[in-house]
Formats: C-alpha cells, structure tokens, sequence
C-alpha cells in the first residue's frame, strides 16, 4: 500500500509534525511506503511530485486548517481533524482503509465536521501569552481544532514575540459571531466593540479547548463601549496580576537586548568597558546606559497602559522613570504602574467634566493629574521606602551565604515547575526578570529560574525515551517534541503529560526543578539573558560558567526523566501501543 500522509495546523508547527510522524510510523508497522505532505503558511500546496501523487493507493489528511487537496482529486482520501491522528494512529489508518473515498475538486477543503447542536458559528479568537512564544501557538492551535471538530468556523490571532501574525481583519471580526480573547496580557479589544466577546487564558484555551468554545458560545457578552469596559465580555476579569504580566511582557525584549550587549562588551575583557570611544564601551553604553535605564520606565508605563488605556501610558512611564532616578527599581517601578494606571482611570470614568472640555481628557487632562499625582507620590511617598527595600534585597542577593543561596535556588526552581506557565511559574519568572534589571546582582537567581524551567519538558522527553514500552507512539512522539521544546527554554512542551497525568508529573518535576535550581545557585552561574535556553550558551560571557550550569540542567532533566519513568504505571499504553 502507497500512503500520503497530509497535515496541516494553524500555524504549521508542532501539531502538524507529530500527526505527520505518528501517521508515518503506523504505516511503517503496517508494511505500507508512506510520504508526508505537512502543509504551513509558507507551503500551503502539496510540494509532492507528480509521479508520487498518481501512484499513491490511499491519501490520509488529517487538518486543522482550511487545506487545498485538489492535487489529489480522484484518489482515495480520508480526512479528519489533525488532533485526532495523534491518539491512535494505527486505529485511523484502519479506518481509512475502509472508508476512504474518491476525492472531488473543490475550492477549499476542511475537516469533516462532528455533529453540534450549535454548530455553523462563526469564531474570531486572540492568544497571546507573556513571552508571545509557546503557550500561544499551542492554545491557537487547540482552539482551531476544537472548533473545527464542532462544525464552526474560526480564525485566530497570535500575539507572539514578533508581534501580530495574520491579523484578523476587519471584515472577518464584523462577520464573527463570538470573539475569544484568550490571552494573558492585555490586547486593546476596542475593534470588538458590539461584538459578544469571551475572556479567557491561554492555559484554559490548550487544556480545556472545547469547553472554552462552549462557554463562548453560551456566556460571552457584548464588550461595553467603544474602548475598553473594565470587565466586559464575560469569561476572566482582568486584574493585577494580567496587568503587571502586560507590563512583563513589553519590557521582556528590552530586558533581553540589553542584558546580551553588556555580555558583547565583556568579550574584550570584563573592565574593557571602562575605556572610553572602545568598542566595549559602546556595547555598555547601549546595553547598560540605554536598555536597562529603559526598562522600569517600560513595565510602569504599559502596567499603567494595560489598566487605563493610552492615556495611562505617559504618567505611567513618568512613574517608572523617577522610580529608576531614585534607586526605587523594579519594585517601585510596579507599584508607581499600578498607581499612575488607576488614577488614569478614575479621572477618566469618576471625574466629571463639562462637554466643552470632555474631548481633551485623554491628552490634556488625564496625563497632567495622573503625571502630578504619581509623580508628587514617587517623589514624597513611595520612592524613598521602595528604594530602602531594593537596597535591601539587593544587599542580600549579594551576601548571600551557600546554604541560603541554595535555599533559593530551590524554592524558584520547584515554582518554575509547579504549574509549567501558570500563575506560580509566572511569579517566580517575574520576580528573576526584575532582579536582573537591576544589574548583576539579579543574574544568579535568573540563572537558576531559566535553568529549572528547561528541565521539565526534557525530563519528559528522557523519559518518553528510556521508559518507551510505557508511552503509547503519539506520547513518544510528543517526547521528542518536548526535548527540544525543553532546549529551548519552552517548560510548556511538558503540558500534555502533566494534563494526563497531574498527580506523578507535578511532583516529579517539581524536585527535579528544585535541584536544578539549587545547583545553579551553588555553582554561583550568571546569566545575563532572561530567555533563549541552551542557545543562550553559543553568546560569549552570557552565561559565567557554562559547564556546571549545563551540568545542573542535566541532573535536573535526569532526575525528572529516571523518576517519572519509575512510577509511571504505562499499563493502558502498554496496550494502546501494541494494539
């Protein structure tokens, strides 16, 4: 039997692969010739040849996608969401033997949809996570699906690190029946405004798709106003804590830029800087007197913009700003956010004004009040006490002694992997980015944080690979991906195993995290880059000793690969593999 295996996902990534190799490697025990055709919006026709079509008995799609199958018009096909390739792939070739029939011309196909007594709606969804890297992709993808299966049709949004990628268009939001914001930082909804709209996270949206598609369908509601209504549309509130992950998230990349170009600087030695017109110096200048002066201004400024709007945006960076001026750091950089942002909104929603003035809120009014009041408060109030604190906390950082240096590397470690992208690992997350915008004192505890948060989703790959008889195909697959995924400084890789199987994966993770976390803070690594995972290593003086902080990786990944594999009970996929 000559197979051609097609698969495409949203955005043409990780689904699109592991349905592709699961496919391919049933069809291998089977003894049949398989090709692949995985589609992505770079290839988004067959790249097969001709003569590899006509000879081809069977063509299995499995989309998630609207997919262009006319190349194999008058073949036998059979099709079915991509997601459902994955459980068992030896029982979806079975049935495509049997059930595939001669495909037809037409202009698009889709999925064969399942049967839903409110299908045929119309979905426009928003995903967009902290870092704008794994979780939203993954949720797109498990909204798309989850849709599709149920007979709607939908379009979704990524707000990744590079921004929007193909953004909904104006047309397709007014032909929308629901919008889905599934995001864990503030997106500006006012091109929703009129429309139902349902508010939920991106770790709700991968986990629970076709609930959160049921729950838009049922409970979204019409987002109040032309702007933002504070809790509009249903679903998730907004409140502190997206607020300050939206702050997070902007000053991330200024973060990471500068704490790389100090790094470069260090190359030509690490007082090199300190002579001026050098290369070193201009490295530093950039990095250290630009970037990171850059970053509280950053988090306090889009805090604030995330709670008011634009015109939150000015008094919140004024905040930021005198919060670095006066020694206050990230502490008083979130608290002048916070400050600036609901007294942003109060005058905007509370503060009655003539209609004559009322146009000239947003850019007269609201930015001068809120400027004086958060200003005023830094100056007088809040600076000296936050800056006390920081001065505090740095100092301990500093002098820190092995046992209680270890003490935190392993508390952050076990929080990096409680709840892999969740609010815990957010936390912890946060609080190593702040410490390492105030300068090298908060490199250490980064080190530990980005070291621990790897560790889960190789352990799961280590473990899919050493204890394989335990894993049915599609796991094994989804271990691989999580290796690399894991490499990568992407902890989420390890969502599917802990979603199947909570109460051992938690646990194991957690002490595997926990080691590696206090490994890292013995060996005393730095690192100057909040993100990037083992590629962070191929940067000169980025991380300050490579091999023991490699080595912490590894034992925590073998820690949780070894441990997992030991009491993972497998029985079920035992026989889900062999059948």
């Amino acid at each position: 039997m000559k197979l051609i295996i097609v698969t495409a996902c949203p955005q043409g990534v990780a689904t699109s692969f592991l349905a592709a190799r699961a496919l391919e490697r049933a069809s291998q025990q089977k003894g049949w010739e398989a090709r692949t055709d995985i589609r992505s919006p770079q290839q988004p026709l067959s790249s097969l040849p001709e003569d590899v079509i006509a000879s081809a008995d069977l063509v299995v799609a499995a989309t998630g996608t609207p997919t262009d199958l006319n190349a194999y018009a008058g073949k036998r096909l059979y099709q079915i969401p991509v997601t459902a390739a994955l459980p068992d792939a030896a029982a979806v070739l079975d049935q495509a033997e049997k059930q595939a029939e001669p495909y037809q011309l037409t202009e698009a196909s889709q999925p064969e949809p399942a049967a839903s007594g409110n299908a045929g709606q119309r979905i426009v969804a928003v995903t967009a996570c902290p870092t704008g890297v794994a979780h939203t992709f993954m949720a797109a993808e498990a909204l798309t699906a989850a849709a599709t299966a149920a007979g709607h049709q939908i379009r979704v949004e990524t707000q990744g690190s590079v921004g929007a990628q193909d953004p909904l268009t104006a047309e397709e939001i007014e032909a929308a029946d629901v919008v889905i914001l599934a995001c864990d930082i503030e997106v500006d909804p006012s091109r929703f405004a009129g429309k139902r709209l349902w508010r939920t996270s991106t770790g709700s949206a991968l986990k629970k798709p076709g609930p959160t598609i049921d729950d838009a369908m049922t409970n979204a509601s019409v987002e109040e106003g032309q702007k933002k209504a504070t809790s509009g549309g249903g679903g998730e509130k907004r409140g502190p804590y997206k607020h300050l992950l939206t702050g997070v998230s902007f000053m991330l990349p200024m973060v990471v830029a500068g704490g790389l170009l100090i790094a470069l600087s260090f190359v030509f030695g690490i007082d090199a800087f300190e002579e001026e017109g050098t290369l070193a110096a201009a490295l530093m200048q950039i990095g250290g007197g630009a970037a990171f002066q850059l970053m509280i201004p950053l988090l306090a400024g889009y805090i604030a913009w995330s709670i008011a709007d634009r015109p939150g945006l000015a008094p919140g960076m004024i905040g930021g700003y005198l919060a670095s001026t006066l020694g206050a750091g990230f502490l008083g950089g979130i608290i002048a956010g916070f400050l600036a942002g609901y007294v942003a909104r109060f005058i905007s929603q509370k503060l009655p004004m003539p209609e004559s003035v009322e146009s000239l809120k947003p850019i007269l009014i609201i930015p001068l009040l809120a400027s004086l009041v958060t200003g005023l408060a830094m100056i007088y109030v809040i600076g000296e006490p936050a800056a006390t604190l920081m001065d505090g906390l740095t100092n301990f950082l500093e002098s820190m002694g092995t046992t209680n240096a270890i003490l935190l590397g392993g508390i952050l470690g076990a929080m990096m992997c409680f709840d892999l992208g969740g609010p815990v690992n957010k936390a912890a997350y946060t609080f190593g980015v702040g410490l390492l915008s105030e300068g090298s004192g908060g490199s250490a505890p980064m080190a530990a944080i980005m070291a621990s948060g790897m560790v889960p989703a190789i352990g799961m790959g280590v473990a899919s690979f050493i204890a394989h008889t335990k894993f049915a195909e599609a796991e094994r697959q989804a271990g691989r991906a999580s290796f690399v995924l894991g490499l990568c400084f992407i902890s989420e890789g390890a969502i599917p195993f802990m979603a199947k199987d909570p109460l051992r994966v938690i646990p194991v993770c957690m002490v595997g995290g926990a080691i590696t976390g206090a490994l890292s803070m013995l060996f005393t690594v730095k690192l100057m880059a909040p993100h990037g995972g083992l590629f962070v290593l191929a940067i000169p003086n980025a991380v300050s000793a490579v091999l023991p902080y490699v080595a912490a990786i590894a034992i925590g990944s073998l820690v949780i690969g070894f441990g997992y594999a030991m009491i993972k009970t497998g029985k079920a996929e035992v026989a889900t593999a062999s059948s």
